[in-house]
C-alpha cells in the first residue's frame, strides 16, 4: 500500500520511467504468452517450443535490467533523514523499490494478458480477420496455470533484482592512502577479452561446421545454428564485462599529454563513473554488435522474410531496454555529482566548461565503442557469410 501512495505522488518523470518499463514488461508478458500459444497449437513440437522459451531469456534479460535501473533512481528509495525514525531505513527502502517495481510489472503483464486475449478473440470477436488466431491458438482453451505462470515472471525476477541491487552493503574500509576507488583500473577487460575472443572462436566453428540444430526464435529467423547464437551470448557478456575498464581507459586517455582543465574534469568524471556506466554501455554495445551481424546475413539475401512479427518484437524490446538503461545510468551519474558540479559553478567555473567537459565525454566514449561495436558485428557474421 506504501509502495502504491508513493507512485501516486511521484514527480511525471519518474512516472514516466516506470510506465516504460510497464511496456516493457508487457512485451516480455506477450512473448512468453506467444510462446505458451505455440505450444499449444504444435503439441508435437515440444522442443521447438521449448527453444522458444528460452529466446525470450533475452528481452526478458533486458527488461530486468531495465527496471532495476530505473529503481536505482527513483527518488523514494533512497535513504533520507527522518525515514529511519519511522521504520523506513535502508533495508526497509530496498524492500520498498522490490515492491514499487512489482506493481509496476504486474501492470505490464495485466495488459499483456489483456492484449493476448483480445488477439485471441476470447474477450471481442477477431481482430485483423483473425490473422493472429492461428499463432495464439485461438481454438484451444487457455490454461490458466500456465498464463499466471508465465506473467509472474518478469514481476518477480525484476522485483528480486531490484532487492538485490538495492540492499544494504558494508561501508567499504577507509585507506590511509590518497587513492579513490577511481584511481584503480576495474578488472574486468581481460575477462571480457577473453569472453569475446571465445565467443567468436565459437561461432567460427559453429559456420565452419554448418547445419546443426536450429534455434528458432519467435516468428521466422530459425536458420542459425544455436552454437552460433551461443557464441554471441558468450561474446555480448565479454563486451559487458570489459565495459567498465574500456570506459576508465577512455578517462585515462583524456588525460594524457598535459591536459587542460576541461580535459583533465572530463577524464576523471569517465574514471570515477567507469563501473556505473561501463557497464550498460558494453551492453548496448553488444546488442548493436548482434544487430548488425544479423542484418548483414539476412539483409541483402532474405529481406525481411528471415525476421516475423515476433522476431521484431523481441529485438524492439532488447534494444529499447538497453539504450533506456544507458540513459537512466547516465542520468543517475549526473544526480550523483550535482553536488560537485554546484560547487565548480560556485567556485567561478564557466558553465560552457562544463558543457565542453561533457561533450568531450561523449566524443571519446563514441571513438572508442562505435569502431568496436562494428568490429565486433563483422567478426561475428563473418563465420556466417562463409
Amino acid at each position: 500500500m506504501l509502495a502504491l501512495r508513493l507512485t501516486r505522488g511521484t514527480h511525471p518523470l519518474v512516472l514516466a520511467r516506470r510506465l516504460l518499463v510497464a511496456a516493457a514488461s508487457a512485451g516480455v508478458g506477450f512473448l512468453l504468452l506467444c510462446t505458451l500459444g505455440h505450444a499449444l497449437g504444435h503439441p508435437e513440437q515440444a522442443p521447438a517450443s521449448t527453444l522458444r522459451l528460452l529466446w525470450c531469456v533475452l528481452p526478458l534479460a533486458a527488461t530486468v535490467q531495465f527496471a532495476v535501473a530505473v529503481a536505482r533512481t527513483d527518488p523514494s528509495t533512497r535513504p533520507r533523514p527522518g525515514l529511519s525514525a519511522i521504520g523506513l531505513g535502508p533495508a526497509r527502502l530496498a524492500l520498498l523499490a522490490a515492491a514499487s517495481t512489482a506493481v509496476t510489472c504486474a501492470l505490464g503483464s495485466a495488459v499483456a494478458l489483456l492484449l493476448y486475449l483480445h488477439l485471441r478473440g476470447d474477450l471481442t470477436g477477431l481482430p485483423f480477420d483473425g490473422a493472429a488466431a492461428g499463432l495464439l491458438a485461438g481454438d484451444q482453451p487457455v490454461p490458466l496455470a500456465a498464463v499466471l505462470t508465465l506473467l509472474a515472471v518478469v514481476p518477480v525476477t525484476a522485483a528480486a533484482a531490484a532487492a538485490l541491487a538495492l540492499r544494504p552493503r558494508p561501508a567499504p574500509p577507509v585507506s590511509s592512502e590518497a587513492s579513490g576507488e577511481d584511481e584503480t583500473m576495474p578488472s574486468g577487460l581481460p575477462w571480457g577479452v577473453a569472453l569475446i575472443a571465445v565467443g567468436l572462436a565459437v561461432e567460427t566453428y559453429a559456420g565452419r561446421g554448418g547445419g546443426g540444430d536450429g534455434l528458432p526464435l519467435p516468428g521466422r529467423f530459425d536458420g542459425s545454428p544455436a552454437a552460433v547464437l551461443a557464441g554471441w551470448v558468450l561474446t555480448a557478456i565479454g563486451l559487458a564485462t570489459a565495459g567498465p575498464a574500456l570506459v576508465h581507459g577512455c578517462g585515462r586517455l583524456l588525460q594524457t599529454a598535459r591536459p587542460g582543465a576541461v580535459r583533465l574534469l572530463a577524464g576523471r568524471v569517465l574514471m570515477t563513473e567507469s563501473r556505473r556506466v561501463g557497464r550498460p554501455l558494453g551492453v548496448v554495445c553488444a546488442v548493436l554488435s548482434g544487430l548488425l551481424a544479423a542484418a548483414s546475413l539476412y539483409g541483402s539475401d532474405t529481406g525481411s522474410d528471415a525476421f516475423g512479427p515476433l522476431t521484431g518484437l523481441g529485438a524492439t524490446l532488447i534494444l529499447a531496454c538497453t539504450c533506456a538503461t544507458l540513459l537512466t545510468a547516465a542520468l543517475e551519474s549526473r544526480q550523483g555529482r550535482a553536488a560537485v558540479t554546484e560547487a565548480l559553478l560556485d567556485a567561478g567555473a564557466p558553465p560552457t566548461a562544463l558543457r565542453t567537459a561533457a561533450l568531450l565525454r561523449a566524443g571519446v566514449l563514441l571513438a572508442v565503442f562505435l569502431p568496436l561495436t562494428w568490429a565486433v558485428g563483422e567478426l561475428a557474421a563473418l563465420p556466417l557469410k562463409g
